[in-house]
């Protein structure tokens, strides 16, 4: 452990230049008075470092001197096909390693690539996390990144949507993938490929049961072939509506992409009040409700019947609620 932090040191006064005791501690996560330490093993190791004291002091590295130990190691070379996925890296347990990684690369770079990467990186940053939703806690993401390494079976307890609610399975997992801040596994059952939500697996035992993964299965194609067919799968009806002009534009702020792109694609010409009639999908009568009732008065069901009523009942419940004072807690 040490001896990676020395080897930290140096990458970071390589690429950096002079920094002070303080910085380095606050980079390295370790106090003041063990980079005093690590830089007296340093220097006696023959390192050709400086100390500068006062105010605009610190620590330096000889002009000219650069560091060969430069080499990945395979966790490292792994972390860094994540560099720009830090917060995932370290859900996945890559999160030092990338660190280590990254100074690595910077070191080894030319000073001019060396400061266009800083440069980027100062003025570009990747956020997967989704808006207006909290992190799911994941507990057992560490054990099947495990698993999906070593292609190790795994039996987990899962919470499913549909009764029975919670299931067991023993899975074959071929990989991991992180949508909107969510972290979903691709797994065989060994039937047809499913996917399951990480923050759902209740318990996992990891086996000792290797598998082998399909010959060419792409785990970037798969995922591409379920997202185009999972509309296709919940949107079991459709619904004509007519929306006043203003909340047509407003809809793909207020409804997902594939209604918002359903209104839009099927849009006729305004009626004498200005409306426009779309047809969007809707996976239920329940789910079009709550869906339709946040664009408020501006939406008029015309069909199915079934959903017009039930529109209707569920706003005239709201209004008999509304209609009366609120009753005292």
């Amino acid at each position: 452990m040490r001896a990676s932090r020395l080897l930290s040191v140096l990458f970071l006064l390589q690429t950096r230049g002079r920094m002070t005791a303080q910085q380095l501690a606050d980079e390295l996560e370790v106090s003041v008075r063990t980079v005093y330490r690590d830089m007296e093993s340093l220097a006696a190791a023959g390192v050709p470092l400086y100390g500068d004291p006062g105010h605009d002091g610190g620590y330096r590295l000889v002009d000219g001197y650069r560091t060969r130990l430069t080499g990945l190691t395979r966790e490292e070379a792994q972390a860094l096909s994540l560099a720009g996925l830090p917060g995932p890296a370290a859900d996945l347990g890559f999160g030092t390693v990338l660190a280590t990684a990254q100074l690595k690369l910077m070191a080894a770079l030319p000073d001019e690539l060396r400061d266009r990467t800083d440069d980027i990186r100062q003025r570009f940053h990747l956020d997967t996390s989704g808006w207006y939703a909290e992190t799911d806690p994941i507990p057992h993401l560490a054990a099947v990144t495990d698993a999906v390494w070593r292609q190790h079976r795994i039996r987990v307890r899962y919470r499913r949507w549909k009764a029975p609610q919670e299931v067991t399975r023993t899975l074959e997992p071929y990989g991991l993938v992180l949508k909107s801040g969510r972290w979903y596994l691709v797994a065989g059952r060994p039937e047809p490929v499913r996917t399951y939500r990480v923050s759902q697996i209740l318990r996992i035992q990891v086996l000792q049961d290797h598998f082998e993964r399909p010959p060419g299965f792409d785990l970037a194609a798969h995922w591409h072939s379920y997202l185009a067919g999972f509309d296709a799968r919940r949107h079991q009806g459709d619904a004509v509506v007519r929306l006043t002009p203003r909340i047509l534009k407003q809809l793909p702020d207020l409804m997902e992409p594939a209604v918002a792109r359903a209104a839009r694609d099927s849009a006729g010409p305004p009626g004498p009040d200005g409306r426009v009639q779309v047809v969007i999908p809707t996976e239920s009568v329940e789910h079009a409700v709550g869906m339709l009732l946040r664009l408020g008065a501006e939406a008029e069901v015309v069909a199915p019947t079934e959903l017009r009523g039930q529109m209707a009942e569920t706003i005239a419940a709201l209004a008999d609620a509304y209609r009366h004072p609120p009753t005292p807690v």
